[in-house]
């Protein structure tokens, strides 16, 4: 089953895998961060986590905008 990267709406980014191994995540050193085996993965967006990168919820309450345009959109 494919990686994939779900941009939820005025949310976190949903990263889903069949098999959790195939996704490595990093910091900026190249450190690994454990993931949870076979369970959706949430990456913040706001940048107010209080457990980045992940999600905890917080964009909820402090009126975070996380509108996209389109990939096409962007990619010009």
């Amino acid at each position: 089953m494919p990686i994939t990267i779900k941009v939820n709406t005025n949310g976190p980014l949903m990263i889903s895998a069949a098999d959790a191994p195939s996704v490595i995540l990093t910091d900026s050193t190249g450190a690994v961060i454990p993931l949870p085996e076979g369970k959706n993965v949430f990456l913040c967006r706001c940048g107010a986590s209080s457990r980045k990168p992940f999600c905890d919820g917080t964009h909820k309450s402090n009126g975070f905008d996380g509108t996209c345009i389109t990939a096409m959109q962007n990619l010009g």
